[in-house]
C-alpha cells in the first residue's frame, strides 16, 4: 500500500525512489484514462507523460481536500483533452449543431446489448470513434461532465457536445451490434 503523504513528501522533495513509487503505483489506473481519449496507445502514453510532469510540478499545490487518486485524475483528463484540442487541426473535431439533429437510443431496448460484451471490448470500440465522438463521450459518460462544461472545454456549443455523443452512442450501438452477430454467426 502507497504511504501517501510520505511519497508525497518524497516527490516534493525531489526523491527518485518516491517519484518512481508514484509513479508506478498510478501508471494503470492513469494509463487507462488516457487511452479513453486517445487514437492509439502511442499517443495515450504521450498524454500521460505530459500529465505526470504536471502531477509532479503542482505537487506542491495539492490541498489534500478529496481524493489524492482523483485529483491525479483530473490532471489525466484536463492533459487529455489539452492534447486534443493542440492537436485540433490534425483531428478535426467536428461542429455539429442542433440542426444536424439528434439521434434517440432506447435504454430500454438497448440494455440487453451490453450483456453481451466485456468492458474492454466496449473500450476498445470507443478507440474507433472519431476524436469530436470519442473526446465527448469520454468526458460525458465516463468522467461526468455536462455538456454546458464539455462545451466550455472544447470551446464548441452545446448542441454541438449533444450531437457528437448521440452519434457517438449511435456508432457504438452499430459496432456492438455487428459484434454481437459475429458472435452469434
Amino acid at each position: 500500500m502507497l504511504n501517501q503523504d510520505i511519497i508525497i513528501k518524497g516527490c516534493i522533495d525531489g526523491d527518485r525512489r518516491s517519484q518512481q513509487a508514484l509513479y508506478e503505483h498510478f501508471y494503470g489506473k492513469m494509463m487507462a484514462v488516457c487511452m479513453r481519449y486517445a487514437k492509439d496507445p502511442d499517443e495515450a502514453l504521450d498524454m500521460f507523460q505530459e500529465a505526470f510532469i504536471k502531477v509532479f510540478k503542482n505537487l506542491p499545490k495539492y490541498g489534500k481536500k478529496g481524493s489524492f487518486e482523483g485529483w491525479i485524475r483530473r490532471i489525466m483528463v484536463n492533459t487529455s483533452i489539452d492534447h486534443i484540442r493542440k492537436n485540433k487541426k490534425h483531428n478535426q473535431m467536428l461542429e455539429l449543431d442542433d440542426k444536424h439533429g439528434s439521434f434517440v437510443i432506447d435504454e430500454e431496448e438497448d440494455a440487453g446489448i451490453l450483456e453481451h460484451v466485456s468492458f474492454k471490448d466496449l473500450l476498445n470500440m470507443v478507440q474507433f470513434l472519431s476524436p469530436a465522438y470519442r473526446t465527448v463521450f469520454n468526458m460525458y459518460i465516463v468522467d461526468g461532465f455536462t455538456h454546458q462544461e464539455i462545451a466550455d472545454e472544447l470551446k464548441i456549443n452545446i448542441g454541438t457536445s449533444k450531437s457528437n455523443l448521440a452519434k457517438a452512442k449511435q456508432k457504438l450501438k452499430k459496432m456492438l451490434l455487428a459484434k454481437i452477430e459475429k458472435m452469434a454467426g
